[in-house]
């Protein structure tokens, strides 16, 4: 009896390490192979501006959806400006044109848009992020997507306990790679001003079709579309995209649609 005890408990403590490593090692395996199979852009991570300058060309100041700011540009085709949606009284997003050929989208998003989203597939990415990275990623929108974008392969736990943390890095992973777009690949960088952070895809120096930004406060926040297919004088600068980022700011007075000239 003695030697079957022994055999019984032998096996049971061979099957019970064969279970724990199983549901360890797999998901440590597939940590590496989610690794290796996502997009490059999902190794990319935010890194400060090598320029700040402000771009001091004349320019012309804008005010829409209650925000100010200032384009370093004077070539507005008014006859082409476009506000959406176009079926409801309260516009949130204005398209800009100038002769140049250059295309600038402007959209004013509300405060909160990821963190309280009634979106089930956001609330799911939210609550994960805030399981991988603490309370304080959720914080904000801001937060929220600094968490994200900081996040890459190279910082997976991939010998981590428990399991569950493979899973979850694994989800980050993916967010990332639908959240960014293509211009990410040539760099994503921190953008602030005294009002705003926020993150801008995309190198001036690496002529492309889109660039992208997007600011976040407390109070809502704002995407930039830089729409470059058609335009003639080569690229948007970084002190161009500078100008506008330093300039936007809340405007406490009633919102005009109407440009005005702005000297710098």
């Amino acid at each position: 009896m003695k030697i079957l005890r022994r055999i019984l408990l032998t096996a049971a403590v061979t099957l019970l390490v064969l279970f724990v490593g199983a549901s360890w090692v797999a998901p440590v395996a597939l940590s590496f192979y989610a690794a290796r199979r996502v997009p490059p852009v999902a190794r990319v991570v935010p890194t400060e501006l090598e320029d700040r300058s402000a771009s001091e060309a004349s320019g012309t100041k804008l005010s829409y959806f209650g925000y100010d700011f200032e384009v370093p540009w004077t070539d507005i085709d008014e006859t082409r400006t476009k506000l959406y949606p176009k079926d409801k009284p309260e516009k949130t997003r204005v398209d800009l044109y100038f002769h140049s050929g250059l295309h600038l989208i402007l959209i004013a998003l509300p405060p909160r848009e990821w963190t309280s989203s009634s979106d089930p597939d956001i609330q799911s990415v939210a609550r994960v992020v805030a399981t991988v990275f603490g309370r304080d990623a959720i914080a904000s929108d801001y937060n929220f997507v600094r968490a994200i974008y900081q996040f890459s392969p190279d910082r997976m736990h991939y010998w981590a306990l428990p399991p569950g943390v493979h899973y979850g890095e694994q989800a980050v992973l993916v967010a990332k790679s639908v959240m960014l777009l293509k211009p990410a690949d040539t760099g994503i960088f921190n953008l602030q001003n005294k009002f705003f952070k926020g993150f801008q895809q995309g190198n001036p120096r690496v002529r492309q079709d889109v660039l992208f930004a997007h600011l976040y406060s407390d109070e809502g926040s704002v995407e930039l579309t830089f729409d470059q297919k058609a335009y003639l004088s080569g690229s948007v600068t970084q002190p161009e995209i500078n100008r506008i980022v330093q300039s936007l700011h809340k405007t406490a007075s009633k919102e005009s649609n109407s440009p005005s000239i702005a000297q710098k």
